[in-house]
């Protein structure tokens, strides 16, 4: 399963990062565990100081039990010994609660040995006596049973002493980092090759494209990631490719095989026409075939003018001449201005008469206009219409407006004259609409060429 492009970049130093975050945890561990060891030894210590000082206070009260059995006379002194050695002891046996966790029959009888030895509850000495009797024995089993787990966390301590946990420490950063490395590597090499390897498939393929040689790289048979998309994006935009210079091919190969009908009209139908036209005027110079000459000379004038026509049509003279304003103004003065036809109003902005346009847009913006035109008067029932040429932020604007009766565009979609506007349109790089018109009804066609386009 191929990953996405952004997931492709991300797995080495995501792969890198898990590992360094599994290496951090390990470290954590084991510098907690390393923490709750010297927690227990430093417990330890204290419990066993804490025996110790008990053991010291039970025995000097001890004495003092004893001295008090013996003298009649209690020496103040004494008493006062007797209170601090219990604020010791009281303490010694609070911290050993505190720290350790005994049995309640053991800890029932600290507390009852405290409770006895309270100087606080008189001065007994046979109290005193019993109580350390019992206290005494108590602590020293408390005391080995320390000093036997400290023992044992001393053999723990030399089995897994520092410098060996450093040690291992060590090494597992060493070997999970040199892991972390090569892995992030060899997954950024794998991926960057990949990588590369299609970019450069699309850069050829975007090279010949460039030098004409259309071709369409192969399309992958699924899309999975984003360079997929490009490679679809750049089969699609070369098959379109394709099929736009093929049209402009053909209508340029259409255009040129109007101008050489029109020149070999003009070469040689026209010269041999004139020249039975000047055969009919000196005919008309003799009496008894005046009437037949005058009457073919008509004919033939006739047939002069349309022929001149259809060479017009085939291939305009005045766009080449005088430009693409001159010549639309030009058609519609001679084939649109007559009693019956629709009124009409022409407008070319100074700016367009300079544009130097060319010839393919030339032709294509005036077959364009004249095919708008001919829709107007044939299908929008309109009397009045207007042409007019513009150029509006680096844009080139040839628009159409009538006053007739509209049409939806959509719903005429397959009408030849449409589809041969949007094809010329397209060949040359423009855009084409159909909206209200500005009057009170009809149809308003524009058409939008960039000036760069028009100029290539």
């Amino acid at each position: 399963m191929r990953l996405s492009l952004k997931h492709q970049i991300i797995l080495a130093p995501a792969a890198v990062l898990l590992l360094m975050s599994l290496l951090l945890g390990f470290l954590q561990y084991n510098y907690w565990d390393l923490s709750l060891k010297r927690q227990q030894a430093r417990k330890m210590t204290t419990v066993f100081i804490a025996l110790a000082e008990a053991d010291l206070a039970a025995q000097r009260m001890h004495h003092l039990a004893v001295h008090f059995s013996v003298e009649r006379q209690i020496e103040v002194s004494r008493v006062e010994e007797m209170g601090q050695l219990f604020v010791h002891l009281e303490g010694a046996i609070g911290r050993i609660l505190e720290l350790l966790t005994l049995p309640d029959s053991t800890r029932a009888l600290l507390l009852q040995a405290e409770s006895d030895l309270n100087p606080e509850h008189g001065f007994s000495s046979e109290r005193f006596l019993a109580a350390i009797s019992l206290l005494r024995p108590q602590l020293a089993s408390l005391s080995d049973m320390i000093q036997q787990q400290q023992r044992d966390r001393l053999r723990d301590v030399h089995r897994d002493d520092i410098d060996e946990l450093v040690a291992r420490t060590t090494f597992v950063s060493i070997l999970v980092l040199g892991a972390a490395i090569l892995v992030g590597v060899a997954l950024s090499l794998t991926f960057a090759t990949r990588i590369q390897r299609r970019l450069q498939l699309l850069s050829d393929s975007a090279g010949r494209i460039v030098r004409g040689e259309l071709t369409p790289p192969p399309a992958p048979q699924q899309v999975r990631d984003e360079l997929d998309d490009l490679a679809v994006s750049i089969n699609l935009m070369t098959d379109r490719l394709i099929r736009v210079v093929s049209t402009e091919k053909l209508l340029e190969g259409a255009e040129e095989e109007r101008r050489r009908i029109a020149m070999d009209i003009h070469d040689q139908t026209l010269s041999d026409l004139s020249s039975v036209l000047r055969g009919i005027q000196d005919l008309q110079r003799s009496d008894s075939c005046r009437i037949m000459a005058a009457d073919l000379e008509q004919e033939l004038q006739r047939a002069l003018a349309n022929l001149r026509e259809v060479m017009d049509n085939l291939h305009p003279q005045t766009l080449e001449i005088l430009g693409l304003g001159a010549a639309l103004q030009s058609h519609l003065e001679r084939h649109m201005a007559s009693g019956d036809l629709p009124r009409y109003h022409f407008s070319c902005a100074p700016e367009v008469e300079t544009m130097p346009l060319s010839r393919i847009a030339r032709l294509s913006l005036y077959r364009i206009a004249i095919e708008a035109v001919h829709n107007v008067i044939k299908h929008a029932g309109a009397n009045r219409y207007e042409v007019m040429l513009d150029r509006r932020n680096g844009t080139l604007v040839l628009s159409v407006e009538d006053n007739g009766r509209g049409f939806n565009p959509a719903a005429a979609s397959d009408g030849r004259g449409l589809n041969n506007i949007r094809e010329r349109a397209r060949v040359i790089g423009a855009t084409v609409s159909w909206k209200s018109s500005r009057f009170s009804t009809g149809t308003r066609f524009e058409l939008s060429l960039p000036v760069q386009a028009a100029t290539e």
